[in-house]
């Protein structure tokens, strides 16, 4: 029972660590990288369909996106979706594609993205610092039921401090690299 509780401790926190790790490859770095386009949305026959799911989408150069629909009747409306997702992209077309030059990142707001990755590196640490307290819980639930020791709650409260602190340090680690490659010029 309480190797149940630890395995979802760590299944939660690899999770979270995951979400996080989703979130900092949605900041722009200077880099043409695809993962930026996830969360542009466009009009497909009158359903908002992902951008990535009729198109495909490829970096043929370090700082250039290029942009290929499936339908050529497409184009339009992407640039238009581009444009009004506010990411700070001018997009052209050749006729068969959507091509995006990225920009290369002022020093201003090449810090105002670090402020962002750390603001999002902070909510990965209290959804884990979350995940600990509800674990936490859990195990002194089943103290309370009589089912377990008090000297086997206080070994699995430390386990799951000691993971706590490992999936801590891996968003450490994280967010120095994301901070490397932000300034990375």
């Amino acid at each position: 029972m309480m190797k149940e509780i630890l395995d979802s401790t760590q299944s939660s926190m690899d999770n979270a660590i995951d979400h996080t790790v989703k979130e900092l490859k949605k900041i722009r770095t200077g880099r043409a990288n695809p993962e930026i386009l996830n969360s542009i949305y466009i009009d497909y026959y009158g359903s908002k369909t992902a951008l990535n799911q009729v198109s495909t989408i490829t970096t043929p150069e370090a700082r250039l996106i290029n942009i290929a629909p499936y339908e050529k009747n497409l184009i339009p409306e992407i640039e238009k979706a581009i444009i009004n997702s506010n990411m700070g992209f001018t997009p052209n077309n050749n006729g068969y594609s959507v091509i995006i030059p990225i920009p290369l990142l002022s020093e201003e707001r090449r810090k105002e993205l670090i402020k962002v990755a750390h603001g999002i590196i902070e909510e990965g640490k209290i959804s884990i610092r979350n995940i600990r307290r509800d674990s936490i819980h859990q195990l002194i639930h089943k103290g309370k039921e009589g089912n377990v020791s008090e000297d086997l709650i206080k070994d699995n409260e430390g386990e799951i401090q000691a993971l706590t602190d490992k999936n801590i340090d891996r968003l450490v680690q994280i967010e120095k690299d994301k901070e490397k490659e932000i300034i990375e010029v």
